[in-house]
């Protein structure tokens, strides 16, 4: 709530993406002054850092109620509601001119580095509730601000963020020293020396969600083609393949989603890539002949591979927030009171609960988390998701508690959430969806699915 010390000073919020751009629009439409912050030089800095994969949401799903009221009276009309963008669409034909609509109310290169109340650090009680928060920014330039502000929504994501290859959540032995050969982005593999990278090589992709679907079926792709011959693909999993290893396939209400995860299955069936189960990095090695030999925790080390693709998911990042009293869950990151209801072991994204204002807000008074930083670790956002999340905290910011905990969102059921898509296809995937592997921890083993009939190698069974 508002007090004579913060009246008139704007809501501050981190990040000029899908989120924090959609916070701007319902602040506007509540009468509340947004200041945007992007530490990138422009709008949507980390979407056109993967403008190259589509989204697995329709542009039905990814444009804000109260951004595209904003955008109506310049002639702005939505893309075709049931088509697929890229990154690099969402940012050109929405994010961008909502950014231009908003003016110097979005200011890029303009990176926080830290957050507080003004006069007051992390320890202090004494009127800390109503004093308002400074934040402090480093401009592209080098020189340093101090921005007083009423509230703080932190929408800045994850995605400068990535976990390592490391099992432990540490990065692995020699990952850092082998940096030149290591990616934690799924690549652009149209762009000729990205391309040159991977072609007729043998590239290990760590993770198991739709960034590693992407990869691998990108990958599979090059394989097809007459400058990408030899290309292979070495997918490293630290659990075993079972039957939803590849997501809800074409029960997915999510179709793209659905068809992403076949497309990466279909590599491994057709023989473009091996899988390797059971497997946690330990330590990345160079051979004398600078290739990279991936080594398990249990001492197991595997043929040395051209290059690595490290999609592990991705960590927020806590340290400018030092200063302020976060509530947050040991585990996820996440605001303490939304952990539960987006804990990775129990929900996909279409069983997550409906949530706003009171799951995000934390012992620090109006300040927030929104959008996939306030999903902390969790793997499972959807945009759709964030725009309720920012659409209740303004309300709450506003006074309009009624409307705050009105929270009401239907989200797609089935498969796994938090990556991109592949690329809008005509084809009915192949729905097959035998489990390899059983349901308890499997042995670590190369299993190759796409063998041959007389050679397929295939290790069904239970526990």
């Amino acid at each position: 709530m508002m007090s004579e010390s913060t009246t008139g000073l704007p809501t501050v919020v981190i990040g000029a993406g899908p989120i924090g751009l959609a916070a701007a629009a319902h602040l506007i439409e509540r009468g509340i002054e947004p200041l945007v912050l992007e530490a990138g030089p422009t709008a949507a800095s980390a979407v056109r850092d993967w403008s190259h994969v589509r989204l697995f949401s329709t542009w039905a799903e990814v444009v804000d109620p109260a951004a595209e009221k904003l955008l109506a009276p310049t002639g702005w009309t939505r893309p075709d509601p049931d088509t697929y963008p890229s990154g690099g669409d969402w940012a050109d034909n929405y994010l961008q001119p909502l950014a231009e609509i908003l003016g110097d109310k979005v200011r890029t290169g303009t990176r926080v580095t830290g957050v507080s109340r003004s006069g007051r650090d992390r320890i202090v009680d004494a009127d800390r509730a109503t004093q308002p928060f400074v934040v402090h920014v480093t401009h592209a330039d080098g020189r340093e601000e101090r921005i007083f502000a009423r509230a703080v929504i932190d929408a800045s994501g994850t995605w400068a963020t990535p976990s390592p290859a490391g099992g432990s959540g540490l990065p692995a032995l020699g990952e850092r020293a082998a940096a030149d050969r290591i990616t934690y982005r799924v690549p652009d593999l149209d762009d000729p020396a990205v391309r040159a990278r991977y072609a007729g090589r043998r590239t290990a992709v760590i993770g198991s969600g739709a960034s590693a679907f992407t990869a691998l079926a990108h990958l599979a792709d090059l394989a097809k083609t007459e400058d990408g011959a030899g290309t292979r693909g070495l997918w490293i999993l630290r659990r075993g393949i079972s039957g939803s290893t590849f997501g809800g396939g074409e029960a997915d209400q999510l179709p793209a989603r659905g068809a992403l995860g076949l497309a990466a299955k279909a590599a491994v069936d057709d023989g473009h890539a091996d899988a390797v189960t059971g497997f946690r990095t330990d330590a990345i090695e160079r051979d004398t002949d600078g290739r990279l030999a991936l080594v398990a925790e249990d001492g197991r080390r595997l043929d040395a591979v051209d290059e690595v693709i490290v999609l592990t998911g991705f960590r927020p990042d806590l340290t400018f927030l030092d200063e302020l009293r976060l509530g947050l869950d040991e585990r996820l990151q996440a605001p303490a009171e939304l952990a539960p209801l987006i804990d990775p072991n129990q929900h996909s994204c279409g069983t997550v609960y409906p949530h706003g204002h009171r799951e995000l807000s934390h012992p620090e008074q109006d300040v927030y988390l929104v959008g996939m930083k306030s999903y902390g670790r969790a793997p499972t956002f959807l945009a759709m998701t964030g725009y309720e999340q920012v659409r209740s905290v303004v309300a709450a910011l506003a006074g309009d508690t009624d409307s705050a905990d009105r929270v009401e969102l239907t989200l797609p059921e089935t498969g796994v959430c938090g990556g991109a898509g592949l690329f809008d296809t005509p084809d009915t995937p192949d729905t097959d969806q035998e489990a390899v592997g059983g349901c308890c921890t499997p042995a670590p083993a190369l299993i190759q699915l796409g063998a041959p009939a007389t050679a397929r190698t295939t290790a069904s069974g239970g526990c």
